[in-house]
């Protein structure tokens, strides 16, 4: 398979996945994820391997209206059955206290390829912290 077909549908999936989370689509999210999906989160806990909706249903619903998720400056390495992606996230949105979200953060993506297709086998979100000695996230960056 020609690298730029699989790159297409590597991007294709991560577009199916972001279109799913601002819907607040749980079931169609989770249907781009392997069954051995392992996350870590900008929330704790250090990892995450849940493979069902549950968790996804819980933080939708502590947003106010649809979640603005955008992914940019998408990267994609691809060789054989395995790739990654990383690139800047935005989102935005109400959370239903009130508070008005706008987070860009980091997103880095590993995928393997089964007889079906593209799968997310590992994601990992991040923001950088001010090495002054606050310790705080530096969620004001943007790109």
């Amino acid at each position: 398979m020609a690298a730029n077909t699989t790159e297409a549908r590597i991007h294709a999936l991560v577009g199916e996945r972001s279109a799913a989370l601002r819907r607040k689509d749980a079931k169609s999210v989770v249907a781009c994820q392997a069954a051995d999906y392992v996350l870590y989160s900008l929330a704790p806990p250090l990892r995450t391997e849940e493979a069902g909706t549950e968790g996804l249903e819980a933080w939708f619903a502590t947003w106010r209206g649809p979640i603005g998720y955008e992914i940019h400056d998408l990267g994609i390495a691809a060789g054989g059955d395995v790739a990654f992606c990383h690139g800047f996230a935005r989102m935005t949105g109400t959370k239903t206290d009130g508070e008005s979200v706008e987070l860009w953060f980091r997103v880095t993506l590993g995928l393997r390829r089964a007889a079906d297709g593209w799968t997310i086998v590992h994601e990992h979100e991040s923001v950088p912290f001010y090495m002054d000695g606050s310790l705080r996230a530096a969620v004001d960056l943007k790109p």
